[in-house]
């Protein structure tokens, strides 16, 4: 050997400021869980939300739903709604002061009486000049009744001077509030081309993630705005669209390992109308949740009670399918046994991810392992 001690202190601290920049910017999966769905709830009909259980299974019991799950019509009385976004953008719409001002008070005081699901927010509107003061005032106002946990969706985001602008109002909003530092997250929607791909070839997205400095929790996909933005005619708008799946692959590779969150966006056809009709939208939408799942899009938006059933049917299938190969697979990684797969760490480490989130989401009531090992094991 030829190298000294001085050597390989002269290395490490050649890198060291790179280490610093991994530990802050690469920390790692979020820990905890993950909703399955956020939905969309516009801030004048929020009343309406605790009743979407009882909706979708009614829906299941008229439209004789095809993929029939105790399971599914016990999370749909248990807990339908896993993350609910109230909604003061475009499911809103445009309000006069007054209006608004008394629908941010009333939605607060719902969600402070409860019950309410297990994660839940508000969608502000855009940054952009033409909304930027009304969508300051709203999260000023919710704040003012409402300082539970929750999480803010910033809409529309263009640059990341927009998203240091939202720092900037989150920093402002704790201290004025007493909050702790940190307490305030936000949610980014990717909903134009620009904030995937920049102007001067770079990728948007990685630099909105960059600007948050921490606080970004999720990148949420806009599927009709992204698509229209892009030029696709709107009767080929879709989350299965190669422009979606352009546009949620950078996503991807730019939050991976980010601690930030990706969630897919939703699909306009509704299950409403007639059995034929109702049960053409499950089979659409049923075969799009699966699939945003293959593609480790873990999240997704549901605009309409009747989707629950198939946001739950297609999810504890996805996980159901797969749970005796992914125990086999990581038991024998664990006792180092031979296999026809050449498993690595770091596909141990998305086994135990995938088991974990068929617990977390009540796909899987045994992973056949300890929730203390798997949870280690990412």
């Amino acid at each position: 050997m030829r190298l000294c001690g001085q050597d390989y202190d002269e290395i490490d601290a050649g890198l060291a400021g790179h280490d610093a920049f991994l530990r802050a910017r690469y920390p790692g999966e979020r820990a905890g869980r993950q909703p399955v769905h956020t939905v969309y709830v516009p801030a004048d009909r929020l009343d309406d939300f605790r009743d979407w259980g009882a909706i979708a299974l009614r829906a299941m019991d008229e439209h004789d739903f095809p993929w029939p799950d105790p399971a599914v019509r016990a999370k749909l009385a248990r807990e339908p709604i896993e993350d609910l976004r109230v909604d003061f953008e475009d499911g809103y719409g445009v309000r006069d002061d007054d209006q608004e001002d008394a629908a941010v008070r009333r939605a607060a005081a719902i969600l402070a009486a409860g019950p309410r699901p297990p994660f839940l927010g508000i969608r502000i509107k855009s940054l952009e000049a033409a909304t930027r003061r009304r969508s300051l005032r709203t999260l000023d106002l919710f704040l003012d009744t409402y300082q539970d946990l929750f999480t803010v969706t910033l809409p529309k985001v263009s640059g990341p001077d927009q998203v240091t602008a939202m720092v900037t109002l989150c920093e402002k909003l704790e201290k004025a509030y007493g909050l702790s530092a940190g307490a305030v997250t936000f949610e980014i929607q990717v909903e134009l081309p620009s904030a995937v791909l920049a102007a001067d070839g770079t990728v948007t997205v990685a630099r909105l993630i960059t600007a948050a400095g921490g606080r970004c929790t999720g990148l949420h996909y806009g599927t009709y705005d992204y698509s229209a933005a892009a030029g696709v005619a709107a009767a080929y708008q879709s989350m299965e669209h190669p422009v979606a799946d352009y546009a949620k692959a950078v996503m991807q590779a730019a939050a991976a390992q980010t601690g930030v969150r990706l969630s897919d966006g939703s699909t306009n056809i509704l299950p409403v109308g007639g059995t034929a009709q109702v049960r053409e939208a499950w089979e659409l939408h049923r075969r799009l949740v699966r699939r945003s799942l293959e593609r480790g899009y873990y999240q997704g938006w549901d605009l309409h009670p009747a989707q629950l059933p198939t946001r739950y049917a297609a999810t504890y299938e996805f996980f159901r399918d797969g749970r005796d190969t992914a125990v086999t697979r990581l038991r024998r990684y664990l006792d180092r046994q031979d296999s026809g797969i050449a498993d690595e760490p770091a596909t141990a480490r998305a086994l135990a991810g995938y088991l974990l989130r068929g617990l977390d989401c009540g796909a899987l009531d045994d992973a056949s392992f300890p929730r203390a090992e798997l949870t280690a094991l990412t």
